[in-house]
């Protein structure tokens, strides 16, 4: 485990080339939030932790790469969009776009109906190393698929038969969201953004596997950190602020205990 305090652009120069093997990150969406007055964003910010991230992803690796856009003067920004455009062309794959579902959204009165969701984007590296994906039950009791031509009396024998029971989940993950709903640590209630435990949990087991390095640019109140380790992942976090970062540190901690 590496916890760091300090900007991600001047620490990630410490993490070596093809190092990482998963990241999964919120970065701040537009200026949404002031993070205590830390935030500095914008394209001269994310396009450079973008390539950072580019180069110490190990080759099959994956970026999980969770935002959202702003709505400024009744247009929404198209941040989102343009970040996974860049990152295409520095070399990712856009290996999938997933949403994000809030079961809970918080009301908001507007003349456009209430927003629900936000963007997963998931670069790879090349090919994807890892998948290990979750799977669920199917809705009906299966078909059954004849796999060979044994024939008994002029029926398939039993030999042949198969039935489907499960699926691949949908790119669409449903979370309730707030403090608590994303987490039971009321440590983490201080911050004002709180990534949904089980958001991260699934994405760690789904694009990485055990004493592989996790990492988080965007440390905040330490969320895949304490999911990388509960699921006997290494982990490597940033944080610029240093509220937070005690936050996420005592978070962090307290998962190995």
């Amino acid at each position: 485990m590496n916890l760091m305090l300090g900007d991600c652009l001047e620490r990630m120069k410490e993490i070596p080339d093809g190092s990482v093997d998963l990241t999964v990150t919120s970065p701040p969406y537009d200026n949404l939030r002031t993070y205590n007055n830390s935030l500095e964003w914008g394209e001269h910010v994310w396009k450079p932790v973008l390539q950072e991230l580019f180069r110490v992803t190990k080759k099959g690796g994956v970026v999980v790469w969770v935002v959202g856009d702003a709505t400024i003067k009744g247009s929404e920004t198209g941040t989102s969009f343009k970040q996974a455009l860049y990152a295409k062309e520095i070399g990712f794959n856009l290996h999938d776009t997933m949403i994000y579902k809030k079961i809970n959204p918080m009301p908001v009165a507007h003349n456009r109906y209430l927003p629900c969701f936000e963007y997963m984007f998931v670069f790879s590296k090349g090919k994807p190393s890892s998948f290990n994906p979750i799977k669920t039950k199917t809705t009906s009791t299966g078909v059954e698929r004849y796999t060979g031509t044994q024939q008994e009396s002029g029926k398939f024998t039993s030999h042949g038969k198969s039935r489907n029971l499960e699926r691949f989940l949908y790119n669409i993950w449903d979370f309730k969201v707030g403090s608590n709903q994303s987490t039971k640590d009321k440590i983490a209630f201080d911050h004002p953004a709180i990534f949904p435990e089980q958001l991260a949990n699934d994405h760690i087991i789904s694009w990485s596997n055990e004493n592989d390095v996790v990492f988080d640019p965007f440390m905040g109140s330490g969320t895949t950190g304490k999911m990388a380790l509960l699921n006997n992942r290494k982990f490597i976090g940033i944080e610029k602020d240093a509220e937070y970062f005690d936050i996420g540190t005592k978070r962090i901690l307290g998962a190995t205990q």
